[in-house]
């Protein structure tokens, strides 16, 4: 046994498909066929069944697979632990973020990098299912979405960690009348037409605040910023996000969008959590990282 067999293993459960994880890894379909075979040779096991569909684990599979996971995090660590040692930390950093508050990571993640220069940090910006499915499949390291006592992260297999609190708002143009409001109502609000972020809890709260009134006018719904941003600037519409989103300087540089509360909003408690799989050891990079978001945001 070794860790290149391991490593087809998990990248074969992964991808369900053994021509997939070959392609994936960059090495032949025969090697990675024959590397499997062994292992299951070796361990007197049949960790896969094999059929046109693709390769799917056996029971005995499964259980072998999350051993098999907890060694190869290991090995990350041990390696990054000898980096450590150097003084540096390398390989990816993979984040993925519900779209808007992207802004609190722009100097955690440029300090990191100056610290850190080896570690490739990735952000990516999804929705919260995309995000948790990413932590699962090992595709993301950790995750920041917005959890409330009706929108709370449900997967069993994730652990989430609660960051920081906030509240919805409105968000309008600086020199727009709208900004001499010190809040609004949701009648006041119903009134505007809306470009939405494409996130699941911002499009449930405008529903369930607004629907009462009657249909929306929603000019569109994205996770392009900057297109949310140009349509506020033009006076065209009104944004919702949580209050934190505009904070610094990105995404609205300048302040260019202000936030107005909105009565009702504090109702439900929000908070940004961050949540990554329960049975995984975080590596040493992303150990790092996460002191480094308590201590700044929290």
């Amino acid at each position: 046994m070794n860790i290149e067999q391991l490593e087809h293993v998990a990248e074969a459960a992964k991808a369900g498909s053994l021509t997939k994880a070959a392609d994936h890894l960059h090495v032949s379909l025969s090697a990675i066929s024959q590397s499997i075979s062994k292992l299951e040779k070796e361990l007197g096991v049949q960790l896969f069944i094999r059929n046109r569909q693709g390769t799917a684990l056996t029971a005995e599979g499964i259980r072998i697979m999350e051993k098999a996971e907890k060694i190869l995090a290991a090995i990350g660590e041990l390696k990054e632990e000898a980096n450590r040692c150097s003084d540096t930390l390398a390989g990816d950093l993979k984040i993925g973020m519900i779209p808007g508050p992207i802004n609190l990571l722009i100097d955690m993640v440029s300090a990191f990098k100056t610290d850190y220069p080896n570690v490739k940090v990735e952000i990516y910006e999804m929705g919260p299912v995309k995000i948790s499915e990413g932590i699962l499949n090992n595709d993301l390291d950790i995750g920041l979405v917005l959890t409330s006592q009706s929108f709370a992260v449900q997967n069993h297999e994730l652990i989430a960690e609660k960051i920081l609190e906030g509240k919805m708002v409105a968000g309008v143009h600086k020199q727009s009348p709208l900004a001499k409001l010190d809040r609004f109502s949701p009648e006041q609000l119903f009134k505007e037409t809306l470009v939405l972020y494409n996130d699941d809890y911002i499009k449930k709260f405008a529903y369930d605040t607004l629907s009462p009134y009657g249909p929306i006018d929603v000019l569109f719904t994205t996770n392009n910023t900057e297109a949310i941003k140009r349509a506020v600037q033009s006076g065209v519409a009104v944004t919702l996000g949580m209050d934190y989103s505009f904070r610094s300087r990105s995404p609205y540089p300048n302040e260019t969008v202000i936030p107005i509360e909105i009565d009702g909003a504090d109702k439900e408690a929000l908070h940004l959590a961050l949540i990554r799989r329960k049975d995984k050891v975080p590596s040493l990079k992303v150990k790092e990282f996460m002191r480094r978001i308590h201590r700044e945001l929290r």
